[in-house]
């Protein structure tokens, strides 16, 4: 077995994980699991840098994860980076951050390999499964992209998309700084345009309405299902390869495109920042599952962060 930490930055959150992993068969046992939201990518889909306040915040997650990784002694550590840092022209000051607290470079990956590392995680426990037909149609949804990716055992075809919801968000519903609760019916169609652009350009090379089952990853994702659920507080043992139908999805939908940043604050299990943020997210899952004519989307808790735990192995 082998020790590895994995780290993945994305637009909206920051997450690591150290795992022990046979490289021989792949066996993955996990030995911590944590997320920050740092909201890296504020304003970078308007400015098209970094800002000094999102830097900060990541690194001190970055000092945290760095203490963590000491503790457990991990012997390799992978950190990858998506959307926000690619977007950045300033994308050096993040690189030399990183590479100050924790001895490494980011990695900044392609959308392509962000898809290739989603699919690994996700996949890797429903390889062989008998319940589930293939292919499967992995979608992670995250705060500046989505990736698509149609795969059996093996990707077929991936492609990364600019729609997520950080930036669904901040291009049409907020004003003056602060976003619109609830948003207007103008605001919401405003982002079904962008989202339903980005699903024609996905569809271009990813075969996505001949995916026989939808696996759906990352915070919106599993965030509906927690709501769908019921739970009073976040379990990510429950959520876990749970299904939530779409009708489900239809409805949690407009019930927080309907609702204000308090009642959606008061769902027992949102976390809190992914509040003002949740209800853009949730309309890409709907997109996404009437283009496809998806009855229901099955729920992962594995996603990119074991990708590339199992890829440093």
């Amino acid at each position: 077995m082998t020790r590895v930490a994995a780290i993945d930055c994305g637009t909206n959150s920051i997450r690591l994980l150290v795992a022990d992993v046979d490289p021989a068969t792949g066996e993955l046992t996990e030995l911590d699991r944590r997320m920050q939201i740092v909201r890296l990518g504020q304003g970078v889909d308007r400015t098209g840098r970094l800002d000094p306040e999102a830097l900060e915040r990541t690194f001190g997650a970055c000092r945290e994860y760095a203490a963590v990784i000491r503790e457990l002694g991990a012997e390799r550590l992978r950190f990858v980076a998506t959307s926000a840092s690619r977007d950045a022209e300033n994308s050096d000051e993040f690189v030399r951050g990183v590479l100050d607290i924790l001895g490494v470079e980011p990695e900044v990956v392609t959308g392509d390999q962000e898809a290739q590392l989603s699919f690994d995680g996700a996949t890797k426990e429903l390889t062989g499964s008998d319940h589930l037909a293939k292919p499967y149609l992995v979608v992670d949804i995250g705060g500046g992209s989505t990736e698509f990716v149609v795969g059996d055992d093996e990707v077929r075809a991936a492609r990364s998309v600019d729609i997520g919801c950080v930036r669904m968000t901040e291009r049409h519903l907020v004003q003056d700084g602060t976003v619109v609760d609830p948003p207007t019916p103008e605001r919401v169609a405003a982002v079904l345009t962008d989202i339903h652009a980005a699903l024609d350009l996905a569809e271009e090379t990813v075969p996505i309405s001949e995916a026989a089952t939808l696996v759906g990853l990352a915070g919106t994702v599993t965030t509906v299902a927690a709501i769908a659920l019921e739970l009073a507080e976040y379990d990510p043992g429950a959520i876990h390869h749970s299904r939530v139908s779409f009708e489900q999805v239809r409805e949690i939908t407009a019930r927080l495109t309907g609702s204000t940043h308090e009642e959606r604050a008061a769902i027992p299990a949102m976390h809190p920042g992914r509040v003002d943020v949740i209800a853009a997210g949730a309309l890409i899952l709907l997109a996404v599952m009437e283009r496809t004519g998806a009855r229901e989307v099955v729920v992962s808790e594995h996603d990119i962060l074991d990708g590339i735990a199992l890829s440093v192995a």
